[in-house]
């Protein structure tokens, strides 16, 4: 029983910080678009990066 005296606060002031943590998210803006970031990965970029595409020609940047 006197464990209770011990986990209750501290059960409280962990479900006190998600909350306020989910708040702070909240008003910054972290969920104002769910859909876009989920089909951001169905679009096939224009060109790869530099680096990757030194090291696709089977070239190193040493032998310019």
């Amino acid at each position: 029983m006197s464990v209770l005296f011990i986990m209750l606060p501290v059960a409280l002031l962990i479900a006190g910080g998600a909350v306020i943590a989910f708040v702070r998210a909240a008003r910054s803006g972290q969920y104002d678009d769910l859909d876009t970031p989920a089909c951001r990965m169905l679009l096939d970029d224009d060109a790869p990066p530099q680096a990757a595409r030194g090291q696709a020609d089977g070239r190193s940047r040493r032998q310019g």
